[in-house]
């Protein structure tokens, strides 16, 4: 890998790496707008502040939009979510796995 590849995907892992981004980017996985109470609601936990801060970073990021309906996920963003699909397949079989681990003496 470059060190230009090493460099973006820095800034991406850096961008994702935040508190709750990645769980707000999920929360929008469908298509649907959400409002501001709705996506919090939707993310679980996360404080008002802590989501204006997530969205504002987002939107900056082009990954997030604020349409008439509320917010979306953009193109970019939805392409991101695409190649992360493999996500909740490979999150159930790690738990699994995990599980094994602790119930080996």
């Amino acid at each position: 890998m470059s060190s230009k590849e090493n460099a973006a995907i820095g800034q991406l892992l850096g961008l994702l790496e935040s508190r709750y981004a990645i769980r707000v980017l999920w929360a929008l996985r469908d298509g649907h707008a959400q409002t501001f109470r709705l996506l919090q609601d939707s993310v679980g936990g996360i404080t008002p502040n802590t989501l204006n801060t997530r969205i504002k970073e987002l939107r900056e990021a082009g990954l997030v939009s604020h349409g008439s309906d509320g917010y979306l996920v953009t193109p970019s963003g939805l392409d991101l979510l695409k190649r992360m699909n493999e996500l909740p397949a490979f999150a159930s079989k790690w738990v699994a796995s995990q599980a094994r681990k602790k119930t080996v003496p």
